[in-house]
């Protein structure tokens, strides 16, 4: 138990010297977006087999070409050994600073039967939102990442969205208090108690 303690303490440490609102990045799916080209190998009775092109979201590419072997044995049953990949890219989004409303459906088996899901997210990425729908799936319905296949995203128009977490964020008249907006007071004229209420935010 003491152990157990000073491990806590540790971590606590390691938190605080990184920063005050520090996160463990074990903690963050860092998802990357991949597309993948790929082909049975061709044989004499089919030199020229069909070309499947996929677009697939993973932690690294390793994982990425494992999940287009995976859908490709599902397809017309080829695997890696009697397969080729014609190309591997990343994609990247175009303004990864503009914050976007996307749609993912996805299809994921639980303990007892497969369902078919449609989730909304806000982000700047697709890559940071498809990240979010493996947390929350991780935690609503302890979905296992490997059950999870993604079906399609899409980005939304705000009259598109059907989901009030986020279409509350729709509203143009939208405000948050600015939190600790007033300077602080010099030190010398630091008191422990105040007369009035003092305001830490500006209204």
């Amino acid at each position: 138990l003491k152990g157990h303690f000073q491990r806590i303490g540790a971590w606590r440490g390691a938190a605080i010297a990184m920063g005050k609102f520090a996160v463990d990045p074990s903690l963050q799916a860092r998802m990357h977006q991949y597309q993948i080209v790929g082909r049975a190998a061709p044989t004499p009775k089919n030199p020229t087999p069909k070309i499947y092109r996929m677009r697939l979201f993973a932690r690294n590419v390793v994982l990425a070409k494992s999940r287009f072997w995976y859908f490709m044995k599902k397809l017309n049953k080829a695997k890696k050994s009697g397969g080729e990949l014609l190309a591997v890219n990343e994609l990247y989004d175009r303004s990864p600073t503009k914050v976007s409303n996307y749609g993912i459906w996805l299809r994921y088996e639980s303990r007892t039967n497969t369902h078919n899901m449609y989730k909304e997210f806000r982000d700047v990425t697709i890559n940071g939102a498809v990240g979010k729908l493996y947390s929350e799936m991780a935690g609503r319905h302890r979905a296992q990442p490997g059950s999870i296949q993604i079906i399609n995203t899409a980005i939304l128009k705000p009259s598109q969205c059907r989901r009030d977490h986020v279409k509350e964020m729709h509203d143009k008249k939208l405000k948050f208090p600015v939190v600790r907006k007033m300077p602080m007071v010099v030190k010398k004229l630091r008191t422990t108690y105040k007369a009035n209420r003092p305001t830490t935010f500006v209204r």
